[in-house]
């Protein structure tokens, strides 16, 4: 059993800063994400996309945002779970909460933040016959551990920059790596299709456009694959098919948990912590609902602020917190650090 101060379902940037939050009020936290990275969106649809709406950065990748927060938080040490779902929650008469995921994972919260943004994430399948008998076998939908295509021949489909990185990743990896698009023009960084560009004058990468994948054949595990190509056909061996299409965000169990939705999203209490209609259960960022709601990374940022401020105040009753200005008392991670603003010198003027 992992115990907790606050349980966050979601590793997104809100769920993120929600760590830092909470740790200035000496609250630990737990992320659950059903992702095999923390970053959400950010880190697996668009980690090279430019985002223009955080205060103090005119432009920063999403990427870096991701690895911003993750330095942000890390003296105060979450723990995470991750690949997980999280599938039930059963309320302790002493007010708490027992969350299990998918994986039989259990967590023990004294509050719960919901930070889901659009909900879990599943990936968008290709329409090919037989795919679901391979998954596991071949096809996979996330590189969680690129060593599982060591010296292996991999195809890879899509055309955002999941796919493209991925490919220029690998091309160090695997025996041989093939990109499969249906358009000859790809949606991603420029610096990735140029590198893309470059690793296929090298060999390192297989280019196939406008194409498409159309079926899969194999014993056991993956074999070949038949690729509709500029309107031929033609058949290619392969060790693994890694289709990247990007993600399908789901509410998924969450929507069984008693709460109140309103067009797939949770409806809170905006007048003044975020809280859901179950006492203890929180919901910030892209996945609540309410009068005026802006689904904007800076405004889940607030909410989550305002929500460990709440959670603060339900765990010591009657204990009275000074809210200090971190330029003003700096921070003290969990992990014994201290950062604070060099002092300035003083000195008497003759």
């Amino acid at each position: 059993m992992i115990s907790t101060d606050i349980l966050i379902i979601g590793a997104g940037p809100t769920g993120l800063f929600a760590v830092f939050e909470a740790g200035l009020l000496k609250l630990k936290c737990h992320i659950i994400d059903a992702l095999p990275q923390p970053g959400g969106q950010l880190a697996e649809l668009y980690p090279k996309k430019p985002i223009f709406d955080i205060p103090g950065f005119p432009s920063v990748l999403a990427g870096d945002l991701v690895t911003n927060l993750m330095e942000q938080i890390k003296q105060f040490q979450p723990g995470f779970t991750l690949n997980e779902k999280a599938e039930t929650i059963e309320k302790q008469e002493d007010g708490t909460f027992i969350v299990t995921t998918n994986k039989g994972t259990k967590h023990h919260a004294k509050a719960v933040a919901i930070a889901g943004g659009l909900g879990s994430f599943e990936p968008r399948k290709p329409i090919i016959e037989d795919l679901e008998f391979y998954e596991d076998k071949g096809v996979e939908y996330f590189v969680k551990d690129p060593e599982l295509f060591r010296d292996k021949r991999i195809v890879i489909a899509g055309g955002g920059d999941s796919a493209l990185d991925w490919s220029i990743f690998l091309s160090d990896v695997a025996k041989e790596v093939t990109l499969v698009h249906r358009r000859n023009e790809f949606r991603g960084a420029l610096d990735s299709v140029e590198k893309v560009q470059e690793l296929k004058k090298q060999g390192k990468i297989n280019l196939i456009t406008p194409a498409e994948v159309t079926g899969i054949r194999g014993a056991e595990h993956v074999e070949e694959l038949d690729i509709d190509h500029d309107g031929g056909h033609r058949t290619i061996k392969t060790d693994y098919f890694i289709p990247l299409f990007g993600l399908s965000p789901k509410l998924g169990a969450i929507a069984n948990w008693g709460l109140e939705i309103e067009k797939n999203a949770i409806k809170v209490n905006n007048a003044l912590d975020y809280q859901t209609n179950i006492e203890g259960i929180y919901a910030i960022g892209d996945i609540n609902t309410y009068p005026g709601k802006l689904k904007l990374i800076l405004c889940g940022f607030h909410e989550a602020t305002l929500m460990c401020q709440s959670v603060y105040n339900k765990l010591n009753p009657g204990k009275k917190f000074v809210l200090k200005y971190t330029t003003v008392s700096g921070v003290d991670g969990f992990d014994g650090t201290r950062k604070e603003a060099e002092k300035q010198v003083v000195k008497a003027i003759e």
